[in-house]
């Protein structure tokens, strides 16, 4: 499409559905230096490449590098035709075979992809076996001898509901209010031997699920008492929360721009 064929056409703002597999990036936001790679510099080249225009991509949740997405969004203005159905393939055909477009809609004008989300559903998976998995490598954090999964229960329950979640934020965050509230926290092991630890809320502070995954495996070790988890949170101070779990074990699932799930317990 030349230029005044785009400027023919009025904007539109379309939004994507974007999985990936963060291995090779350093996180979801362009860096300083351009050497590199990001899945946002991605994204961009192959759209500019489409269409034709240097577009302003803006995203959810800015995953860190080594994270990975199974339901990122992104949003972007264009003034190209190509339809929604027609896009995931063109990009497809385009993009890294660690990145995937998997839908894509034009929105309203005034949709943002990050300040319109409702929520988002966070999962960290443990490998919890001696041996290691070469299937697993990437995708979880493996931790042996065997986690309390009971005692991990107990503690991820203090987690419900509102709180001051200044325990379980890395420290060079900028935002200032740390109060967050989340509606689920449960741990399902599975048949491979990882535990999945789902956690769904209305926006998470840097770090924050890595924290509470590996606050929850040093409770599952027994470094940690699930009692102490209230007076943890009630502390509001780094250091009295858990380690920080790896990044590769952490993968976005969901984000909401509709109601969010009804809040319950711990157990699943």
């Amino acid at each position: 499409m030349n230029r005044e064929e785009r400027n023919h056409h009025p904007a539109r703002k379309v939004r994507f559905v974007v999985m990936y597999d963060g291995t090779h990036y350093h996180g979801f936001q362009t860096q300083e230096d351009s050497r590199l790679p990001t899945i946002q510099d991605q994204l961009h080249h192959v759209i500019q490449t489409l269409t034709g225009e240097s577009v302003k991509i803006i995203c959810a949740g800015r995953t860190d590098a080594g994270v990975h997405a199974r339901g990122q969004v992104v949003d972007f203005s264009t003034s190209s035709r190509i339809p929604d159905e027609r896009f995931p393939l063109a990009m497809n055909a385009l993009l890294p075979r660690d990145i995937t477009v998997i839908q894509a809609e034009t929105v309203h004008p005034d949709f943002h992809a990050r300040f319109d989300a409702l929520g988002k559903h966070y999962r960290y998976t443990i490998y919890n076996r001696r041996m290691p998995s070469p299937f697993q490598q990437r995708y979880s954090y493996q931790v042996f001898p065997e986690l309390d999964l009971e005692r991990m229960r107990a503690a991820a329950a203090a987690l419900i509901g509102t709180h001051h979640f200044g325990a379980f934020c890395a420290s060079g965050s900028v935002v200032k209010r740390l109060e967050r509230t989340i509606w689920r926290c449960t741990l399902t092991p599975d048949e491979e031997g990882c535990i999945h630890i789902d956690v769904m809320g209305d926006g998470f502070l840097y770090n924050m699920v890595r924290i509470i995954a590996g606050t929850l495996i040093d409770v599952g070790k027994g470094k940690i008492d699930p009692r102490s988890m209230p007076e943890i949170i009630a502390s509001r101070d780094r250091t009295q929360a858990g380690t920080t779990a790896p990044p590769r074990g952490l993968c976005l699932m969901k984000v909401w721009y509709t109601p969010q799930p009804v809040m319950n317990g711990s157990q699943q």
